[in-house]
């Protein structure tokens, strides 16, 4: 299996201390993607190192979370970990654009997921323009999928690229999409997959506080915001 790094991390899974398994390669090619070096990573592990790095940690964590790149491009590295993971009784976390609804609903008949962050670029019908491939109808299957799962929890995010996204954008992307979280995330300009928008002005904290409050009441969720300057803030 391919895997980029791992981390410690107290903030990826709200309330659940967890170690984080980057796992290499994506088909997509997001502009603003800021995990760059894992697009084409081939950083092989052996599924025992993998055991080995989540038991030298395993006394203190509450979660491993599954990120990337895409993991699912790895959909069988993935299941292995996750059903080592349900055997020594640890939460499971899930991050995924969701192209690949056939390869989340396997790991949810296998009961293998406790959480997903599911990103959401923009609109459904927009998503060449951000990740150059048309895969939102894809996106909106897995957005269905997850939902009928009560026992998984469900967190709908959008990194916010001014010269990407619009407000407007935002206020339709609402009307189409449904969980238990919504967060707005704010973009960063650095290690960008497309160098132009490494003179994009990253987004003021405080005008992405106020579009998620004009957003909150037309979603039927918690609204957050995720920015440098302030961490996660609930709306």
């Amino acid at each position: 299996m391919y895997i980029g790094g791992t981390v410690i991390s107290s903030v990826e899974f709200h309330g659940n201390m967890s170690l984080v398994i980057f796992m290499s390669k994506c088909p997509l090619a997001c502009r603003y993607c800021h995990n760059v070096e894992l697009l084409e990573d081939k950083t092989e592990w052996s599924f025992d190192k993998v055991k080995s790095e989540i038991e030298s940690s395993a006394d203190f964590l509450d979660a491993i979370v599954i990120s990337g790149g895409e993991p699912l491009v790895q959909i069988d590295a993935v299941m292995d970990i996750l059903k080592y993971v349900r055997e020594i009784g640890l939460k499971t976390k899930l991050d995924t654009s969701g192209i690949y609804p056939d390869k989340i609903q396997k790991l949810l008949d296998f009961k293998l997921l406790d959480y997903v962050s599911l990103d959401i670029k923009t609109t459904f019908s927009k998503y060449r323009k951000i990740t150059g491939a048309n895969v939102g109808f894809n996106v909106k299957k897995s957005m269905e999928l997850i939902n009928d799962n009560p026992d998984v929890h469900l967190e709908l995010r959008t990194t916010y690229v001014p010269t990407l996204h619009t407000k407007k954008d935002i206020h339709n992307l609402v009307d189409e999409i449904e969980g238990d979280v919504y967060t707005i995330q704010q973009f960063r300009n650095k290690n960008v997959l497309d160098p132009a928008l490494e003179k994009v002005e990253v987004p003021n904290p405080h005008d992405l506080r106020k579009l998620a409050e004009e957003i909150k009441p037309y979603f039927d969720g918690q609204v957050k915001v995720k920015s440098a300057e302030f961490g996660e803030q609930i709306i």
